[in-house]
């Protein structure tokens, strides 16, 4: 017999919802397992090829006080989807985030985030701006607590920051190496 959900007890609903999960092995055996669950995400590296620079962002992320790190990372633009289809939710992100207007979207990957603890999968993109692309001046939402710092950074000290260890956000890595693979003239100083 195949792995199956036994039942599920809902212990917290608000923005995520967080449950334990009774897990039935192959073997019959009974595992309890915390699932967070928030439904699909998008994210996306938007990226100017004439000037060769991205644009990325940073704000608070209390996840990251807590476990003992700062206040906030630089990061691409990235969240939930609304009732559409990715490629609406990853426009409507950025320009929420960044002010960007974005051309094509490049569908990378659509992968699981944590598979170990959340039901998140998320659908990673590269996309061009130029720079008259700019809508405005990005920031996010204030009605959801949003308080976005824009950053345009070249992709030559992008690299470099990788480097250096500077870079420690998940998404962010996985774009910005299929970037380098993609369009390695990019890269170059």
């Amino acid at each position: 017999m195949p792995a199956q959900i036994g039942g599920v007890r809902v212990v917290h609903d608000g923005w995520a919802r967080f449950l334990v999960a009774e897990v039935i092995q192959p073997d019959g055996t009974r595992i309890s397992r915390e699932v967070e669950d928030h439904g699909r995400a998008v994210a996306v590296l938007p990226y100017d090829p004439e000037r060769r620079v991205a644009t990325l962002v940073s704000q608070l992320r209390a996840p990251l006080l807590y476990a003992g790190g700062p206040d906030s990372i630089i990061e691409i633009p990235a969240g939930l989807l609304e009732d559409e289809a990715p490629e609406e939710g990853a426009r409507r992100e950025v320009t929420e985030e960044t002010g960007l207007r974005l051309g094509p979207l490049d569908l990378v990957a659509s992968a699981w985030s944590m598979p170990g603890l959340s039901t998140e999968r998320m659908d990673l993109f590269l996309a061009t701006y130029a720079a008259a692309d700019r809508l405005g001046a990005g920031g996010g939402l204030a009605n959801e607590g949003e308080a976005v710092t824009v950053h345009e950074i070249p992709l030559a000290e992008l690299a470099a920051m990788v480097t250096r260890g500077a870079l420690a956000d998940m998404k962010t890595l996985v774009l910005l190496f299929a970037l380098q693979i993609r369009r390695p003239d990019l890269f170059a100083a």
